[in-house]
């Protein structure tokens, strides 16, 4: 597949490092040379300095020929124009634009991205994406990672196994003889720096952070088989107004989800906005690091601090504060992948990578046959995928124990007919089926073959 990939940050760079990586021909634009000169010292991909809307750059680029573009710079309307001028130009048939502001989303102006206006095939908004996944993440205390598949009918959630855990030490197969009921398996384990798809003889450990799928009613259940019951969290405090911030507290006003809910703001102006805009929460004017602050906004009987500011070092000690100052657990924003290491060390509960979950986003659309859904897991080692099956599919019809499929994937859940079917040897997929799969990086060329429409079907 050939990519042009508009902006080299964060996001841009992930993207084309995984693109890359898979042996796409990658071309990235980016007006800032040092970021350029990153891609060209460290990737097996293209750099072009220049602006990204500009046909000549775009056309240097290699915009003709590409398949996708992928708009990722830091303006919404550099997104928006490099979309339309490589449909308009260079005919690319897929054009994907992360936009920012909720502006251009709000439903009375949805017309705006269709072919006739402004014709982006994706809109990825990041503060969107995030903040449902904060959301998830406060629904399900305990689990480390949260995301939804097949019409949220089907989770997978990372589990810490801690001293405590009641399932360390036992053989899997040992584990479903024991819960035949459980609709949940095990499809990944993270083991120190190392991953790997797990054998029925296989066996978790303390520190071990395993993936489970299930099927969503069986999560809490789940989670309190592996000693993590913590109840829900009653009280909440954000540090961070911004726009994630302002996107949780809205969503859980309007969800009438029952927590009671306090925002810490330092900007003044911005405190006052999303006072006015929030009804039943409390805003506060100050800094996440202000200990009088927190102790205002009541953190010694508070269950869980979210830290949402667009500073990492900022959120990390604040979390770490309210630790020390008495706040049950607390759930950290981190955009540096380097900060993710040493989280434990400090105390820190659980955090989530923004730069992780536009790319899994991304990812989905990048994805080649019938793929739903795309998770990233640990930077990109692991995906977790949802794929719909064909008639054609090497997977239709044979008992699951009969295929040959590599070891380094696992087929976690059956989405069929509305209903969640677990796995097991002598089970069959049929063509329409929605299989949510665990796979390695290196095993997910393998999954987008298997869902691909062949050439026998036409």
């Amino acid at each position: 597949m050939r990519v042009v990939i508009c902006g080299a940050g964060q996001v841009g760079y992930g993207i084309a490092e995984r693109l890359a990586s898979e042996r796409n021909d990658v071309s990235v634009i980016d007006t800032s040379r040092s970021l350029i000169q990153a891609i060209r010292d460290n990737l097996d991909a293209r750099g072009f300095v220049g602006h990204g809307a500009h046909p000549d750059v775009l056309a240097e680029a290699g915009a003709e020929q590409a398949d996708m573009i992928i708009a990722v710079t830091l303006h919404d309307e550099v997104n928006m124009v490099a979309c339309q001028v490589a449909h308009s130009l260079f005919n690319v048939p897929t054009k994907i634009a992360r936009i920012r502001s909720q502006s251009y989303l709000r439903s009375h102006w949805q017309d705006l991205f269709s072919t006739d206006n402004m014709p982006i095939d994706v809109i990825i908004s990041p503060e969107v994406e995030v903040g449902e996944m904060v959301l998830r993440r406060i629904a399900l205390p305990g689990a480390m990672d949260a995301v939804r598949f097949a019409d949220d009918t089907i989770a997978m959630v990372a589990i810490e196994c801690r001293d405590d855990c009641p399932v360390v030490d036992t053989p899997l197969d040992q584990l479903t003889e024991l819960f035949p009921d459980l609709k949940a398996t095990v499809v990944g384990i993270w083991r120190g720096e190392r991953l790997f798809i797990p054998t029925s003889s296989d066996q978790m450990v303390a520190g071990d952070v395993a993936y489970v799928v299930a099927e969503r009613s069986h999560v809490r259940r789940t989670l309190g088989l592996f000693g993590h019951e913590e109840p829900e969290a009653g009280r909440i405090v954000i540090v961070g107004g911004g726009n994630i911030g302002l996107y949780v507290a809205r969503q859980m006003e309007s969800r009438n989800l029952g927590a009671k809910v306090r925002v810490i703001e330092a900007d003044h102006e911005r405190a006052i906005t999303i006072a006015d805009t929030l009804k039943r929460t409390i805003v506060l004017h100050g800094s996440g690091l202000d200990q009088a602050i927190l102790n205002e906004a009541d953190i010694r009987q508070s269950d869980l601090l979210v830290a949402l500011t667009n500073d990492d070092k900022v959120n990390v000690l604040a979390s770490v504060m309210a630790k020390r100052l008495g706040c049950s657990g607390n759930l950290t924003l981190l955009n540096n992948p380097d900060y993710q290491s040493f989280t434990r060390t400090l105390g820190i509960d659980a955090f989530i990578n923004p730069r992780s979950v536009t790319i899994s986003r991304v990812l989905q659309h990048v994805r080649r046959g019938r793929i739903r859904a795309v998770h990233s897991i640990q930077n990109g080692v692991a995906e977790v995928i949802e794929a719909e099956a064909l008639e054609t599919s090497p997977l239709v019809g044979k008992p699951l124990r009969e295929l040959d499929l590599p070891e380094n994937l696992r087929i976690g859940a059956i989405y069929r007919n509305g209903e969640f079917v677990r796995p097991s040897g002598q089970t069959k997929i049929k063509a329409k089926d929605r299989v949510v799969i665990f796979a390695t990086a290196s095993a997910v060329r393998h999954v987008e073959q298997l869902f691909r429409v062949s050439l026998e079907f036409f």
